[in-house]
């Protein structure tokens, strides 16, 4: 029984050595392609931006107003039915 713990014990100390070889490998590479990106002199245009940041915003807008048709026209009116419907209520 001494023998198993020991060597559960060992293993678990040469994990943790592993899983910290593997963590500042990772580290290291992060920092590479870190470095790599901030050295890179491309550029992307301001008018790139500006038209992606207005396709998103126009995109994001048609959406919204759609939801608020879909919900306002069709879905709490039949909603609100079926409730009256349900509690036979009539006001």
């Amino acid at each position: 029984m001494k023998n198993l713990f020991i060597k559960a014990r060992n293993f678990g100390a040469g994990m943790v050595i592993r899983a910290k070889a593997a963590l500042d490998s990772a580290r290291a590479a992060v920092c590479c392609r870190t470095q790599a990106v901030l050295a890179c002199n491309r550029a992307e245009g301001f008018v790139d931006t500006a038209v992606k940041i207005l396709m998103a915003v126009v995109i994001g807008a048609l959406v919204l107003a759609g939801l608020y048709l879909l919900f306002s026209g069709t879905i709490l009116p039949e909603l609100t039915r079926r409730i009256t419907d349900m509690f036979n209520y009539r006001g």
